[in-house]
């Protein structure tokens, strides 16, 4: 009866010192810090422990406050900052921050959500207040980069008193409200077409230039190449007058049988060409005699202009 109470007792012993062992003990992790408190206050002889791996506290008195030793985001919801130049413009940044003050961030803020909250409206005020100060191009497009900057450097003040510090602000977007972005698309798109409608004018000018300029050179050459031929014709003509006078000098006989041999070549055309001439006429007397002598006792030749159908 003895040795079952007695064992009774030890094992309640080893599960009591379990118990103040396993709430004795935690274990620090790479990516955090902790805290020893006492009572719910920092004990002030313990400070922040950095250091990873297994560490003692007091047990039932003490409890630990892990901090992350991580670098942590914060996404700024969507705002409108006015400009200086009195544009209207939507804002979306965001920050990254580390903890760099694990004691003084748990007596100020105490948790992550409760930091977000407040670097969330102190990333606002800094936006509104370094934003108000440029211009639309500067935070578009001339000073982003200075702007962040300057941003960065407004919330790490503030963030001093939390126990943090701003690695990186970024400003991920920053456009025109959408009913004034509709505006200025719609005067972009206006002034392109009236861009287009001028080139397009310019180019039918310079096309109406260069078609009236080949249009002239093509009635400068049709008339130079009609001066050319009216020319060359005058000269074959004259040449070949030259030639029948010279032929008709030297040999009437042959001139005369050359031109009537033309004459029958143009008139006696294969198809229907009807002529109506006297058997006796002088248009065939090399029909009957080949030096083109007129028949004896002939009388005067009769005539009648042929027909062609």
């Amino acid at each position: 009866m003895k040795n079952g109470i007695g064992g009774l007792i030890g094992v309640v012993l080893l599960i009591a010192a379990l118990f103040i062992g396993a709430n004795s003990l935690f274990v620090v992790h790479q990516t955090e810090s902790a805290l020893v408190l006492r009572f719910g206050s920092p004990v002030a002889n313990r400070g922040v422990i950095k250091t990873p791996g297994l560490h003692f506290k007091a047990p039932f008195i003490e409890s630990v406050q892990r901090i992350d030793n991580r670098i942590l985001d914060l996404e700024s919801p969507k705002q409108e900052v006015l400009a200086s130049d009195n544009q209207r413009i939507e804002v979306d940044a965001f920050v990254r921050y580390r903890i760099t003050d694990p004691l003084l961030f748990y007596q100020t803020v105490g948790t992550v959500r409760r930091a977000d909250n407040q670097l969330a409206s102190v990333l606002n005020s800094a936006l509104r207040r370094v934003l108000g100060e440029a211009t639309l191009v500067d935070i578009v497009r001339e000073s982003r980069a200075s702007l962040m900057v300057k941003i960065r450097e407004l919330v790490n003040a503030e963030g001093a008193r939390l126990g943090v510090a701003a690695i990186d602000v970024r400003i991920r977007r920053a456009d025109l409200p959408k009913e004034i972005s509709e505006k200025v698309y719609s005067r972009m798109q206006t002034e392109r077409q009236r861009e287009a409608a001028e080139f397009r004018a310019q180019g039918a000018e310079q096309a109406a230039k260069i078609t009236a300029k080949a249009d002239a050179d093509v009635t400068i050459l049709r008339g130079e190449a009609v001066q050319q031929a009216d020319q060359i014709r005058g000269e074959g003509e004259a040449e070949r007058n030259r030639v029948f006078a010279e032929a008709f000098g030297k040999d009437p006989g042959f001139f005369a049988f050359w031109r009537s041999m033309q004459a029958y070549e143009a008139g006696l055309r294969a198809g229907d060409t009807r002529m109506i001439l006297s058997p006796n006429s002088e248009f065939f007397r090399f029909f009957g005699d080949p030096a083109g002598r007129a028949e004896a006792g002939a009388g005067a030749p009769s005539f009648r202009a042929p027909t062609q159908q």
